[in-house]
């Protein structure tokens, strides 16, 4: 252990987007963060993933642009990655106080007796984040401060509304919220805290997929959002941070809607 901040982050999905900003708002309020990334690239092999995911050069530039982020290229898919990773959180500054699992995928573009993306969206959407809490929880209610430490997934809009030939992607949304909400419930008493916040139409790569499937431009994404345009990041983002800070414990079990107003 070579440095001890104030408080300890974990990020996944960390190279770009949505997880980026996440790692860059957390950095900025003074913590110290694990951006955690598959990195895989153009070449990632998910079925029915058209889009290239972010590649190694991007998480190291994340990381490279704070003293206290160090990236590290693990698959949310793998249990054991994700608690070596914690470890290596817990090595590197001897404490966890908080974990964001962003990590996700999106595709579709078929009604769901045509479209075979179930299983990627499962295993990363869903699995993934079960493994990242799976992982960090324990080392939250075993550290110095339980009561100030806490778990926050991005879910989305589709976590509470069907989405239009992404079935499979608004079970995992939906699935995500269900196990924020029962992971909150076993945390009772603990002081450690889950959280689900879901973004809308923000302007990442996704965003873009998605716009991709529907074969419209990412601006029309954006009718159901009374923001009237693409959401930043880093609002997201902001969100995301008010819900890792101590006074966030208001928001246990919940959903945070950081969709622009968005009306499905």
């Amino acid at each position: 252990m070579t440095d001890a901040p104030r408080r300890v982050a974990l990020v996944t999905g960390a190279a770009r987007g949505i997880g980026a900003a996440c790692v860059h708002t957390l950095a900025g309020e003074g913590y110290a963060v694990l951006a955690v990334d598959i990195a895989a690239g153009a070449g990632h092999g998910l079925p029915g993933v058209d889009y290239p995911l972010a590649g190694r050069e991007q998480l190291a530039a994340v990381a490279d642009a704070h003293e206290h982020v160090e990236a590290l290229v693990a698959d949310v898919r793998d249990a054991a990655a994700m608690r070596a990773a914690v470890d290596r959180a817990e090595a590197r500054w001897g404490r966890l106080d908080v974990a964001v699992a962003a990590a996700a995928v999106i595709a579709g573009g078929a009604p769901l007796w045509e479209d075979d993306s179930l299983d990627v969206q499962w295993d990363i959407d869903v699995r993934g984040v079960w493994h990242t809490a799976a992982a960090a929880v324990p080392a939250m209610l075993h550290g110095p401060e339980p009561a100030g430490c806490r778990f926050v997934a991005l879910a989305s809009v589709a976590g509470d509304h069907g989405l239009f030939h992404l079935t499979a992607y608004t079970m995992a949304k939906h699935a995500v919220v269900g196990l924020v909400r029962g992971l909150a419930a076993d945390l009772a008493g603990t002081g450690v805290t889950a959280v689900a916040v879901s973004p809308g139409a923000a302007r990442t790569r996704m965003l873009e997929a998605t716009a991709a499937i529907y074969d419209v431009p990412v601006e029309d994404l954006t009718a159901h959002q009374l923001a009237g345009e693409p959401l930043d990041p880093a609002e997201v983002a902001a969100a995301v941070a008010f819900c890792c800070r101590p006074e966030g414990r208001v928001l246990n079990g919940s959903v945070v809607a950081a969709d622009g107003g968005f009306r499905g």
